[in-house]
């Protein structure tokens, strides 16, 4: 039997994992392409990887040329960029050291499990309220064909008029639809960071700020949709704290990273120039996010670790609770699979298929958990998890005077992922108004 040969004017080199040759173009005369030019030299030449990012190569003799335009280079940092001022208290000697999966755990350890978790979550408000709600014009919208998938993300914002939208993206993508949003009646911004990152400075000095919230000081509103997981907490302590330090510490600059002996130094700070900075303190406005990917969280960056403490439990049990969250999206795929042979399947599983991809069979249906826990069980287990973790955020919040709550903001039957939280302030962050 012949050995395969690449197919004519293609690269010559055979992709092992694909179990195929490169069907990228070669320079003429060349037997590969410069993804993969590494494997001949030309005219003494050798091509090497790029030591910024070894994806693609570049030719030994221009190596120093090629380090100064490399995309790959590290770029200046933005004035808004503090290295994890949003992260949370880094404590090592808290997570364990070695994470045991739960497919791995006896029956008894995972009862054990079960009956913590039930009892942390005695008196949690299961059943939400519902506040779906819609708007005639927007339905005409979403059902107009002439709108793609990437129009309907935004047909909220092409509507409203004398709203300033300030957009973070950790990700360079293509954004098609942004040109619709410039308008004069309106700012559209992106900030390209890392919310992990960000400090929503509106201070009189010259770093640590957006240059959007310093030149007009609007009020700000915090909207999130898909902050899976751990990025919920970098936007909550991004908004909460990051926001309101900043604002109080006129002549202090963030700390991003703080130690746990640091606490009880920087809480009497804090009291000490409570009442002086009360009437200088704005927070947000407001905070809407849709909360998602439980099973992504985090214990350094989790808001509501205190919470967690106060009911006795750790991050040991954080950790198996936030795998076993994935279990109340079980019918996910089953969803997603009734949803495909209806005719509304391209509008109602945009959501089911951006998370779906994520749940592995370990975490959401595993068989070896079969004989311990029917599917309606893990289901229960699953919600439970969420609905703690979610606690320990609205206890956040509300530690820090906002008035927080959360809802169903739509079906099941469109999203298993449909809890929405919300948060204002409360009347101990509005400054009395004086005379």
């Amino acid at each position: 039997m012949a050995a395969p040969q690449p197919a004519p004017g293609r690269c010559a080199y055979f992709v092992a994992r694909k179990k195929r040759f490169c069907k990228m173009l070669p320079a003429p005369g060349r037997r590969f392409c410069g993804e993969h030019g590494l494997q001949e030299e030309e005219n003494g030449r050798k091509r090497v990887p790029c030591p910024l990012d070894p994806k693609h190569t570049v030719y030994e003799d221009q190596l120093q040329k090629h380090l100064k335009k490399c995309n790959s280079r590290e770029k200046p940092k933005p004035v808004y960029f503090v290295r994890d001022i949003n992260a949370g208290l880094e404590d090592v000697a808290e997570i364990p050291e070695k994470q045991v999966p739960i497919s791995s755990l006896s029956k008894e350890e995972l009862e054990n499990l079960i009956i913590k978790l039930k009892k942390a979550s005695n008196g949690l408000e299961l059943c939400l309220e519902e506040q779906i709600l819609s708007h005639q014009a927007l339905q005409e919208a979403l059902n107009d064909p002439k709108n793609g998938e990437s129009a309907f993300k935004h047909l909220k914002q092409q509507n409203v008029e004398n709203v300033q939208f300030l957009l973070v993206e950790r990700a360079t993508t293509r954004f098609k639809v942004d040109g619709k949003h410039k308008r004069r009646d309106s700012i559209f911004e992106r900030l390209q960071v890392d919310i992990q990152h960000l400090c929503l400075s509106v201070r009189n000095e010259a770093s640590h700020k957006v240059p959007i919230l310093e030149k007009k000081k609007l009020p700000v509103v915090g909207i999130g949709k898909h902050l899976c997981g751990a990025a919920t907490d970098l936007a909550l302590r991004c908004l909460v704290e990051s926001y309101t330090t900043c604002r109080d510490g006129e002549n202090e600059e963030p700390a991003p990273k703080r130690s746990r002996n640091d606490k009880t130094e920087v809480a009497s700070n804090s009291s000490a120039n409570n009442e002086s900075n009360k009437d200088d303190c704005k927070p947000v406005a407001g905070i809407v996010i849709a909360l998602c990917c439980h099973h992504k969280c985090d214990w350094r960056h989790y808001v509501g670790r205190e919470f967690f403490k106060s009911v006795g439990l750790g991050p040991v049990e954080f950790h198996y609770f936030q795998r076993m969250s994935s279990w109340a999206t079980c019918g996910m795929r089953e969803t997603t699979i009734k949803a495909s042979t209806s005719e509304e399947s391209e509008d109602q599983t945009n959501d089911t298929e951006e998370h779906e991809q994520t749940f592995s069979k370990t975490e959401s249906g595993s068989d070896t958990l079969q004989g311990i826990l029917t599917v309606e069980e893990r289901k229960e287990i699953g919600c439970l998890c969420k609905r703690l973790i979610d606690r320990g955020r609205t206890e956040y919040l509300q530690q820090r005077g906002y008035r927080a709550a959360l809802q169903y903001y739509t079906e099941s039957a469109v999203s298993l992922e449909n809890v929405l939280l919300t948060a204002v302030p409360g009347p101990s962050l509005i400054p009395e108004p004086t005379m």
